[in-house]
């Protein structure tokens, strides 16, 4: 089953090591920040249900890892949350089929 995501938007890059990176940014007004932050639940809460345990420095080992950051702006008032989600092929080939990404 796949799951459409509203707010994030991701763009793939694979490194040397056949380690992929899923890097989304969406910034909106505030008031919609807490849609975005459950977008970003979402799809942590399915890499960690289907890969338990097995998040981690990739260097090390393990499938997956993640990143995210929220910045602030006040001309115009925007928040923007960053999230980057780096894996395995397999973690990557999970991903893109969860969520429909190409």
């Amino acid at each position: 089953m796949t799951t459409t995501l509203r707010y994030l938007d991701f763009d793939y890059s694979e490194d040397t090591e056949d380690h992929g990176t899923f890097d989304a940014m969406a910034s909106t007004p505030p008031e919609r920040t807490p849609e975005v932050e459950a977008e970003i639940a979402l799809v942590l809460a399915w890499a960690e249900a289907t890969f338990p345990g097995a998040r981690g420095a990739l260097d090390e080992g393990a499938m997956w890892d993640c990143d995210v950051q929220h910045a602030r702006e006040d001309n115009p008032r925007l928040d923007t949350l960053t999230l980057s989600l780096s894996g395995t092929a397999d973690f990557c080939a999970a991903l893109r089929e969860r969520f429909g990404l190409d």
